[in-house]
């Protein structure tokens, strides 16, 4: 018994300072080229795909069929994930065909997964495999806008997809493929009164300026703009806003809502409500003489705005030196009174 017990000791003490003695020595092969055995694959597979399913039980999934989500998460797609995973509009690239393991082809692999799973994995990304986590941790609403695509990303064609991302036609004879700009999501065009995406055209050059810097310094969290923002260099963000601030907006036809509930938004936004410490918005908004790095929100889309005050009653909407401002405005608004806010001023000449 004495024998057997020091064999197993010693077993032990060696096989740790074996695996030691091999990793020193460099005999364990890390280079790409050569693939996993197929044991080592199924293994890693299997094992992510038991992590994903128990770290993804008892997520709520929010409804996922509004066909606003589908423009934000295809705009994000083609400039965050189609370089690795492809898109209906192009293969994947050599380089990414070349990681190990390759990035699979998602038309093909999300119908394996649930919205639940999607979510975690897009959320928190994928250890050893080259999946990045989603680059804020506070935005599960752009997170959700990204799952709604994927789920429908298996049915769409290379002209849809173009239509949802904004990705410019190719060019015949073009050595370089398209790109997406900065109007693939905000033209005018582009967006109705039920879009996800903002209306950039007649903000101030003040505001806009003040929401790209924001972006770029990562003090306004958002995992879509920090993606699309990081091609741009600091010198070319004045420029930008110009740009915007000298558009005209379009008359978009906002929401269907209901009239006592648009009633309720202009009693907010013209008086407020002193007895619960909600300031008028009107007081800062949209008047002639309002601050300039103040936005305006009339004919802005109800959805949009709804999201933006949901993250200042959370508190983490970021933004300009005035987020704390708006913070302390919102945060005793109820549900109720941001779709009434969001209604009265998507309406609002």
């Amino acid at each position: 018994m004495r024998l057997r017990l020091k064999h197993l000791v010693a077993t032990l003490v060696a096989v740790p300072i074996l695996g030691l003695l091999v990793g020193w020595l460099g005999l364990v092969p890390i280079g790409a080229s050569g693939g996993h055995w197929a044991a080592t694959d199924w293994f890693l597979h299997w094992v992510m795909r038991n992590s994903v399913r128990t770290a993804s039980l008892g997520t709520t999934v929010p409804p996922l069929e509004d066909p606003a989500m589908l423009p934000l998460g295809a705009g994000h797609f083609e400039t965050g994930c189609a370089f690795c995973h492809g898109s209906p509009a192009q293969d994947r690239s050599a380089a990414a065909l070349a990681m190990l393991p390759p990035p699979p082809n998602l038309s093909e692999v999300v119908p394996t997964w649930t919205d639940a799973e999607l979510f975690e994995i897009v959320q928190h990304g994928v250890r050893l495999t080259g999946m990045p986590y989603w680059p804020v941790r506070n935005r599960e609403d752009e997170v959700w806008s990204i799952v709604a695509f994927l789920r429908q990303l298996p049915e769409i064609d290379a002209a849809t997809y173009r239509q949802l991302s904004g990705l410019a036609e190719p060019v015949p004879g073009a050595v370089e493929p398209p790109a997406l700009s900065c109007d693939g999501c905000h033209a005018e065009e582009r967006l109705t009164g039920r879009s996800l995406i903002p209306s950039l055209a007649g903000q101030s050059e003040a505001y806009l300026l003040d929401s790209l810097r924001a972006y770029s310094a990562g003090t306004r969290a958002s995992g879509v703009m920090s993606v699309a923002i990081s091609a741009l260099k600091d010198e070319d963000l004045p420029a930008l806003a110009t740009a915007y601030a000298e558009r005209a907006r379009q008359r978009k036809e906002p929401a269907e809502a209901k009239p006592a509930m648009v009633e309720l938004g202009r009693t907010l936004a013209e008086q407020g409500d002193p007895a619960r410490r909600i300031p008028a918005c009107l007081s800062c908004h949209d008047k002639p003489d309002a601050n300039p790095a103040f936005p305006h929100l009339s004919g802005q889309s109800a959805p949009y705005l709804q999201s933006q005050l949901r993250l200042f009653v959370a508190k983490t909407r970021g933004g300009s030196q005035y987020r704390d401002l708006m913070q302390h405005a919102a945060e005793h608004l109820e549900e109720a009174d941001i779709q009434a806010l969001a209604a009265y001023f998507a309406g609002r000449p």
